[in-house]
């Protein structure tokens, strides 16, 4: 019997693709799956997290996860990220020394946003490689016509910001924490202000005015919402378009 997206709490959103809200952060996770490949956007914010992400993925696409590709490095998006062991990990340009240098502030940040010590401890302690780092662009052929192109939009919301578009009938745009719709977009020592709303720009250029943008924390909104966010940004930091 075929596992439907409904019935693990997916919302799907084209034909293979879809993503879940995970609960306590409201932290998005994604899916694309191909005929011959799955990938996962973010990975949840403890191992037990993601190892609850990788087998919906797994039994949604039919096939292990074979690629990971992480938004950016803040605790609620890649402290799952041990939990796809095998899997090719992605980030963008710069990211890989942030994951290899800072699992202390990972473990402390998550603790301090509420996650039990233990979990945060564990998660942390498990160390991630990202395989491949994204300059510009990077395109996944996962098969049956499927496509991701992983693009290094940042920075913005971080020193080092990906998005995964994923183009077809509908377009899908994995937008990681540039884009909120739960709350204001969050903007911690990390951020690059002064450059964030071109990474919305960017984003915007990628998608296109018809694309669904899926936000690292909330509901998928459209081309429209993404513009107002940018310019409410630029107008929060003072920056000029």
């Amino acid at each position: 019997m075929t596992t439907t997206w409904e019935e693990l709490g997916w919302e799907r959103l084209a034909a293979g693709v879809g993503r879940c809200r995970l609960p306590v952060w409201d932290c998005t996770a994604g899916l694309i799956a191909g005929t011959d490949a799955a990938l996962v956007v973010d990975a949840g914010s403890s191992l037990g997290e993601g190892a609850r992400l990788r087998g919906a993925a797994q039994a949604l696409a039919g096939r292990r996860v074979t690629h990971l590709a992480l938004t950016h490095a803040h605790f609620d998006h890649v402290l799952g990220a041990a939990a796809f062991a095998g899997a090719e990990v992605f980030g963008a340009a710069g990211a890989a020394a942030v994951l290899a240098e800072g699992r202390e502030e990972l473990r402390a940040d998550a603790v301090a946003h509420g996650l039990d010590a233990g979990a945060a401890e564990e998660a942390a302690g498990a160390p991630v490689a990202v395989h491949h780092e994204v300059r510009g662009e990077r395109t996944l052929d996962l098969g049956g016509g499927r496509h991701a192109v992983l693009a290094d939009v940042g920075p913005g919301h971080t020193g080092h910001d990906l998005a995964v578009l994923v183009p077809g009938e509908v377009t899908v745009v994995f937008c990681g924490d540039l884009v909120e719709e739960s709350g204001e977009p969050q903007a911690g020592p990390d951020a690059v202000p002064s450059r964030w709303p071109a990474a919305l720009d960017r984003l915007l250029g990628l998608g296109g005015e018809d694309a669904l943008y899926v936000p690292g924390h909330g509901a998928v909104v459209d081309a429209a919402f993404v513009r107002a966010q940018r310019d409410a940004l630029a107008a929060r930091f003072g920056v000029s378009r």
